[in-house]
C-alpha cells in the first residue's frame, strides 16, 4: 500500500509536520510494510517556512517589528534550490501587535524588507514570500525603504514610516535601492484577490482587523490611492487593480510594483515546492487535514488544494480535523474527525492528546481502505 500524508498545521496544537507523523504511525499500525511518503503542508500563511524549511535550513534575524520594536524573525533557506522562504508575518504580522496598540497609520513592513535583504546578503537570488496575517496598511512602503529605495515628500525628506507617511508621499526615487534585486525573482504566496483601493480594497477589507475605526478607512484608502499612483509613475510597474494587489495592507501592489514580484496561488506555490503531484502519482491514500475542517477548506485552503491535486491524479484524499463541521465534505472522499468523544478544547489542543487520536483515526480508515481494496480484489 503507497500512502501519501500532508497535513496542515493543527493551529495552537500541531505544527504539519508532527501532525503527519502522527497519522504516518497510524498508517503503519494497520499496514507495518505501507510505502508511505510524508510532506509538510501550508498556503502561504503562517506555517510555510516550518512547512518548506527543515529546522537546520531555518535562520533567525532580529529586523524592526510592525510598530518599530525589534523582534526576531524566522526564515528559511532551501537548500536544494537556495530558494529563501519568508513569512511576512514573522516581521510584520498582526500577532506581533497587541490589540490595543494596533495602528494602521503606524505600523510598518520594513521588517520584511529587512528579511529580504538579509538573505540576499546570504546569496539568495530566488524568494518565495507568503504575506498572509499582516498587521500593516502601508502599500509595502517599510518594505521598499529597507531595501533602499527612496520615499520622499516634497521637500525631498524620507516620509515617516506607516500609512501616515504615505500622505505626504511626493516621489520614489529607486535609484539607492539594491543592486541585487535586479538579479531576484519573488514568487508571492497570495490568495485574495483585493485590488489596492476602494470599497473591496485593503482598507476598507482589513482595516478594521488592524485598528481602523470606521472614520480611518477613507483616510487610509487615499493614502494608498496616492502611493499606488506615485509608484506606477515612478517605478514603471505595479497595477493598483491588479488581483492581490490589496492583500496584506497593499504589501502585494508594493512587491509588484518594487520588486516586479508574482503573485501566485499560495496552495500551489507549496505542492510545487514540495513536489507533491510526483509523490502523490500511484498513490493508494491520501491524507490531508487541519485543526478544523469546514467548507472553506475546500475553497482555497491547503488541504483543499491539496486534495484536489490529489484527486486529479486519481487517488482518493481523507481529511482529518480537530473538529468538522457538517457541510465539511466537499472536495474530499472522506473526511473524519479526530475526536474520540466530546472534549473541552483545552484538553482538544493537548498536542500528545491530538497525536494520540491523529493515529488512532488514521488506523481505522487505513483499515478501512484495505478491506475495501481486499473487498474489490475478490469481485
Amino acid at each position: 500500500m503507497k500512502v501519501l500524508i500532508a497535513m496542515d498545521s493543527f493551529k495552537g496544537c500541531l505544527g504539519s509536520r508532527e501532525a503527519g507523523e502522527a497519522v504516518r504511525d497510524g498508517v503503519l499500525a494497520a499496514c507495518p510494510k505501507a510505502a508511505i511518503t510524508l510532506l509538510p503542508l501550508a498556503d502561504g500563511g503562517e506555517g510555510t517556512v516550518a512547512a518548506l524549511c527543515a529546522p537546520e535550513e531555518r535562520r533567525v534575524c532580529t529586523v524592526t517589528g510592525p510598530l518599530g520594536e525589534r523582534v526576531e524573525a524566522v526564515y528559511g533557506i532551501r537548500r536544494a534550490s537556495g530558494t529563501a522562504v519568508l513569512e511576512m508575518a514573522a516581521a510584520a504580522g498582526l500577532p506581533l501587535v497587541p490589540a490595543e496598540k494596533r495602528d494602521p497609520f503606524a505600523a510598518t513592513t520594513c521588517g520584511v524588507g529587512e528579511l529580504i535583504a538579509d538573505a540576499i546578503a546570504a546569496g539568495c537570488r530566488e524568494f518565495l514570500i507568503g504575506i498572509g496575517g499582516s498587521a500593516t496598511n502601508d502599500g509595502g512602503a517599510g518594505l521598499l525603504a529597507a531595501l533602499g529605495f527612496r520615499l520622499l515628500n516634497q521637500a525631498g525628506s524620507e516620509i515617516a514610516p506607516g500609512a501616515a507617511g504615505l500622505a505626504e508621499l511626493a516621489r520614489i526615487d529607486p535609484s539607492g535601492a539594491l543592486p541585487e534585486l535586479r538579479d531576484c525573482r519573488f514568487l508571492v504566496a497570495c490568495d485574495v484577490e483585493n485590488p489596492l483601493c476602494g470599497p473591496n480594497g485593503a482598507a476598507a477589507v482589513y482595516g478594521p482587523q488592524k485598528g481602523a475605526r470606521p472614520a480611518d478607512i477613507p483616510v487610509l484608502d487615499a493614502a494608498l490611492e496616492r502611493f499606488g499612483r506615485i509608484a506606477c509613475r515612478d517605478l514603471g510597474r505595479g497595477d493598483p487593480l491588479a488581483p492581490g494587489a490589496g492583500a496584506a495592507g497593499g504589501l502585494g501592489f508594493g512587491l509588484m510594483a518594487g520588486l516586479g514580484a508574482e503573485l501566485r496561488s499560495g496552495v500551489e506555490l507549496v505542492l510545487r515546492e514540495t513536489g507533491f503531484r510526483e509523490a502523490a502519482a500511484g498513490c493508494d491514500l491520501f491524507f490531508t487535514g487541519e485543526g478544523r475542517i469546514d467548507r472553506q477548506t475546500a475553497m482555497g485552503k491547503a488541504p483543499g488544494g491539496a486534495a484536489a491535486a490529489a484527486r486529479a491524479l486519481g487517488v482518493p484524499a481523507v481529511a482529518l480535523g480537530g473538529s468538522v463541521s457538517p457541510e465539511a465534505g466537499a472536495g474530499f472522499d472522506g473526511v473524519f474527525g479526530i475526536q474520540s468523544g466530546p472534549v473541552s478544547l483545552e484538553t482538544a489542543l493537548d498536542p500528545a492528546r491530538a497525536r494520540q487520536e491523529l493515529a488512532r483515526t488514521a488506523e481505522q480508515v487505513t483499515r478501512l481502505a484495505m478491506a475495501a481494496a481486499r473487498g474489490k480484489h475478490r469481485d
